[in-house]
């Protein structure tokens, strides 16, 4: 279980520092769902190359502030009070599309920042029908899939941490087209809600919930755009902060969203949607998945579940691995 944030900016609006500071109200009430290592990665709107080395910046074994092509990316082991410092409010402000994790760690050992998101995947590592072609992406995830199973049917190159997020992205990130995209979240067995951003377009965010893992989103009187894993955040950030939310959904599980611009220069709008059917485990539908929940959110969100089922073999070792999905909840 993670949590996730972020804010896709209105180019016209008047105050950009109030959004910052829903940005770092967020990320400090996402700490509620991970406590192990939290970041930032904060876009510069320019598209970027295949390259996702870092091209400068500082690192050791407990935090990392390092400049990609087209992207900041800031993380640390911690809290995200922790790894988060006023110094960083006017790149902040300055950054159209901001992407932001909390982990608490599920596979991939949280002692090591190769598993801390934000992660920077770049084309070389893409995998797909677009891979040659491909930037790569800026990405974050929660949830908890069966990542063998993944690796094993799509062949992702050798990831350079021990998530099973890394695999996800590196496929996502040589997916062009919509049905393409929905093909590889289709395949996702466990709990999964994730935000990315393709490196050659990054004014375009994309947002997907598979299974049990929520996702909200939200507009505020500027016309910026926000996700975050809990809807009551932004509610939170309404008393912390100046911005007020024209707008707070919950997305329906198997929801896969596109936001941008529709022309340059334009306030972001949602761009385009599409539905899929994704799978769940027997044992994902847990009350941790709404740690934070307000009691009535958490019910209507549970009432609205509509996944299938993937039974597990008696025989696997731990009994985690699905066969195919045969039922429906």
């Amino acid at each position: 279980m993670c949590g996730l944030f972020g804010l896709l900016r209105a180019p016209d609006a008047v105050h950009p520092e109030r959004a910052s500071d829903v940005v770092v109200t967020l990320g400090t009430l996402a700490e509620e769902r991970g406590t192990d290592s939290a970041g930032l990665a904060l876009l510069t709107g320019r598209p970027a190359g295949r390259d996702a080395a870092a091209l400068s910046g500082v690192a050791d074994d407990r935090g990392s502030d390092l400049v990609h092509d087209g992207c900041r990316v800031i993380k640390g082991r911690g809290t995200f009070s922790a790894v988060w410092r006023p110094a960083l409010l006017d790149a902040l402000d300055a950054a159209p599309a901001v992407l932001g994790h909390t982990r608490w760690a599920t596979q991939g050992t949280p002692h090591s920042l190769a598993n801390a998101s934000p992660l920077v995947i770049g084309g070389a590592d893409a995998v797909g029908p677009h891979a040659a072609r491909a930037a790569g992406i800026v990405a974050t995830h929660n949830g908890d899939i069966e990542a063998a199973a993944f690796r094993a049917r799509f062949a992702p190159p050798d990831a350079a941490g021990g998530t099973d997020s890394e695999p996800v992205f590196q496929v996502l990130a040589g997916q062009a087209s919509v049905p393409d995209v929905l093909a590889v979240l289709t395949a996702l067995v466990g709990r999964a809600a994730l935000a990315w951003v393709d490196r050659a377009r990054p004014e375009i965010v994309h947002l997907a919930r598979a299974a049990c893992s929520p996702l909200s989103v939200a507009v505020d009187d500027e016309q910026n755009l926000y996700w975050a894993s809990n809807p009551k955040w932004f509610r939170l950030a309404e008393r912390h902060t100046s911005v007020r939310f024209a707008t707070i959904v919950m997305l329906r599980e198997g929801t896969y969203l596109r936001l941008g611009p529709p022309s340059p220069g334009a306030r972001p709008e949602v761009l385009s949607g599409a539905g899929f059917l994704p799978t769940a485990r027997a044992y994902d539908v847990d009350d941790r998945v709404w740690t934070g929940f307000t009691p009535s959110d958490a019910t209507r969100d549970r009432d609205g579940l509509r996944h299938r089922v993937a039974p597990l073999l008696p025989s696997a070792p731990g009994g985690h691995t699905p066969t195919t999905p045969v039922t429906v909840v």
